[in-house]
């Protein structure tokens, strides 16, 4: 063997003596800050990268399960922002669907009372009602719709006008009844005015020039207003809906109203009453027809909003 090759064999034999000293090194045991570190070219690169390497968060795995199960407080101010109503942005959207959920409302006193009359004859109020519903359709709108077809509007709101006029007896009656003095005075004014300049009250200068309405009363409205109730519905037929208390005022107000004194024939005084409600139809065609088409049972909600009505007059607001 040349002397070459033993020299290369005695380089390669001490380098990899020295790297087993170095690697052994660390497994044996561990030098002191002291003792000098072996550390090859090769593997400084990976230790490099191992001392930048960011570090591991510990495992969520090993936290303790009472931990985990346990629920978050809610903030200080999650109370006060149910209670309060008061929305601030760092609130949860839990907190703000709670925080607008709104109050509960009173009952209107419609509901308090039972939100409707009640209706014990209702077999024979609803075969009433088809009978009026019949009537209607059948007789009083044709003959409405040929009156209209005739006789034009103003001349129709004439006479609408002086029926109105004719029956101020009893609205001023009953204003006294209710001890409204100023509904007295109002229908004094608007008789005297539309007697006189209007034309026995075919014109309303009272409302078209002074702006004064006619004040809606009653008898069955004024016996409301003294604290007697209802009673039961009743659906009349031809004439409609009412209660026991409001015939009792309707037959009341008969004889308050001077058409009956004036008219003593009842075959005449019917057929006065029945063109005034022919001319009042033909003002108000298609209502009805609106009404019936948008309700469920045209009855109940016919019966309902009678009612309603009826409760409105007798209430202190109404004129």
């Amino acid at each position: 063997m040349k002397v070459i090759d033993r020299i290369l064999i005695l380089l390669i034999f001490c380098h990899l003596t020295f790297s087993g000293l170095c690697l052994a090194g660390p497994l044996t045991s561990i030098p002191s800050p002291e003792a000098p570190v072996c550390v090859s070219a090769s593997d400084e690169a990976i230790l490099v990268a191992l001392a930048m390497r960011p570090p591991v968060p510990p495992s969520t795995s090993e936290e303790p399960i009472e931990a985990i199960e346990a629920a978050p407080e809610p903030p200080a101010s999650f109370s006060k922002t149910v209670t309060s109503g008061s929305i601030s942005q760092d609130d949860s959207p839990i907190q703000v669907a709670i925080a607008n959920i709104p109050p509960p409302q009173e009952p209107s006193k419609l509901e308090e009372s039972g939100g409707t009359i009640a209706d014990p004859l209702q077999p024979v109020n609803r075969f009433f009602f088809q009978f009026n519903d019949k009537f209607y359709f059948w007789l009083l709108k044709p003959a409405a719709t040929g009156y209209n077809a005739v006789v034009p509007e103003d001349a129709r709101i004439g006479v609408h006008n002086f029926f109105s006029n004719l029956a101020t007896p009893v609205r001023l009656v009953n204003c006294l009844l209710q001890v409204n003095f100023k509904c007295v005075g109002t229908e004094t004014f608007r008789f005297v005015l539309n007697s006189t300049f209007g034309l026995a009250g075919f014109l309303d200068p009272a409302r078209k020039e002074f702006n004064v309405e006619k004040q809606e009363k009653d008898l069955g409205q004024t016996l409301g207003i003294w604290g007697i109730g209802p009673a039961f519905y009743i659906n009349w037929p031809i004439l409609g809906p009412s209660s026991l208390r409001d015939t009792i005022g309707y037959v009341g107000d008969l004889f308050l109203d001077p058409l009956t004194y004036l008219i003593t024939s009842i075959p005449i005084n019917l057929g006065i009453k029945s063109y005034a409600q022919v001319n009042e139809t033909s003002l108000t065609i298609g209502e009805y027809e609106s009404f019936k088409e948008s309700a469920l049972d045209p009855y109940i909600a016919l019966k309902d909003a009678y009612h309603q009505y009826r409760q409105n007059k007798i209430s202190p607001k109404s004129p």
